[in-house]
């Protein structure tokens, strides 16, 4: 029953590629004949028992690794995708903050020259005013002359025509001293010609002369000058009227140009706002990705180093696991037949596998 039973073993062993030295063990305990079966058989359900139990601890084994090995790979893989999705929204956000950044540029430098020709705008708006007072200025005071004039000559060729200055006008002071039989201060001239308040360095001319008022009647000599002199006025009534014409249609360009500026400038500068708001916020952005970019880096790093762990672990195991299966199946198959056998069990069967045993040899 004893070589029955280490024969049996004995055919597991051969069909293993590595031996149990636990095995190797209890075929040595049944070779001697020194130990009872009673023992023996109490070593073959220990090893059993032990056989299974590391069964059951490859059976974990290889559900944890398949698992954890499926895990870690695919939250590795979401890293890199999310590592590569982060590095496109990275350069896509530089790229936005550069051409913000130009556009702001190019709007500030707008508004620049915008300014710079408002300002020149009104400086030469002002100075066509200035010259347009000045100008409407100087043919007043030339209408005033001219009308002196023409007044000068009416008096000696046209009395009816001629208008004598305003009488003095006396004031109460003047008009006590009159009264009391005093004399005025003499009348001051004129601020200007004619009255008119308008400094000229010309001096009035001088009345026609009398020579050839003889031979002619009274207003014939005059009717050439007068007549020079009004077409004079006329031409200054038509300068001035020019002038102002002028000067309107410039005023309202001068109108027309700074509202279209203040409209430009405050849409230029509503879009430097918006820009600028949105550069901020895509800045944010950018600097939240480079930081979630940096952190998931180093979050790969680390699953790839678990991972490669894992496989240390578990490369061997998985490998070789449906081999060690096979052979623990096979060696508690062997044990439970070597233990029925030294249990008095039927064991013809053993002795027809041992009988082609030998005959195979």
């Amino acid at each position: 029953m004893r070589q029955h039973a280490l024969n049996i073993l004995k055919v597991t062993h051969k069909k293993q590629q590595k031996s149990d030295p636990r095995l190797d063990f209890i075929e040595m305990a049944m070779h001697g004949g020194k130990i009872g079966f009673d023992k023996i058989i109490k070593m073959i359900d220990g090893l059993v028992v032990d056989l299974k139990k590391e069964q059951d601890t490859d059976d974990e084994k290889k559900t944890y690794c398949l698992a954890e090995l499926d895990k870690s790979e695919d939250k590795h893989k979401g890293l890199e995708l999310d590592i590569s999705d982060l590095n496109k929204a990275i350069a896509d956000e530089e790229e936005s903050i550069a051409t913000l950044k130009s556009e702001l540029e190019a709007l500030e430098d707008g508004i620049s020259k915008l300014d710079k020709a408002v300002s020149e705008a009104t400086s030469t708006r002002k100075a066509e005013h200035d010259d347009y007072v000045a100008t409407l200025a100087a043919n007043t005071a030339a209408k005033d002359l001219l009308d002196f004039a023409k007044n000068r000559l009416n008096k000696f060729y046209n009395p009816k025509l001629y208008k004598a200055p305003p009488k003095r006008e006396l004031s109460e002071e003047d008009r006590i001293v009159v009264n009391m039989g005093g004399t005025l201060a003499p009348t001051a001239a004129p601020g200007g010609i004619a009255g008119t308040g308008i400094g000229l360095n010309q001096v009035a001319p001088p009345p026609p002369p009398e020579a050839n008022l003889a031979y002619k009647k009274s207003g014939e000599g005059s009717n050439g000058v007068i007549s020079m002199i009004d077409l004079l006025i006329a031409d200054l009534d038509k300068d001035n009227q020019s002038a102002k014409v002028d000067e309107t249609d410039a005023q309202k360009e001068y109108e027309s140009f700074m509202a279209d500026a203040q409209e430009k400038r405050a849409l230029d500068s509503k879009a430097i706002t918006d820009k600028e708001s949105a550069k901020a916020e895509t800045e944010s952005e950018w600097i939240a990705d480079k930081d979630s970019k940096k952190s998931k880096t180093v979050e790969a790093m680390e699953t790839a180093k678990y991972v490669s762990g894992l496989h240390q672990e578990c490369d061997w195991l998985l490998k070789y696991y449906e081999t060690r299966k096979e052979a623990r199946a096979g060696e508690i198959d062997a044990l439970g037949k070597a233990k029925d056998v030294l249990s008095g069990a039927d064991y013809s069967l053993v002795q027809t596998a041992t009988a082609r045993l030998r005959g195979g040899k």
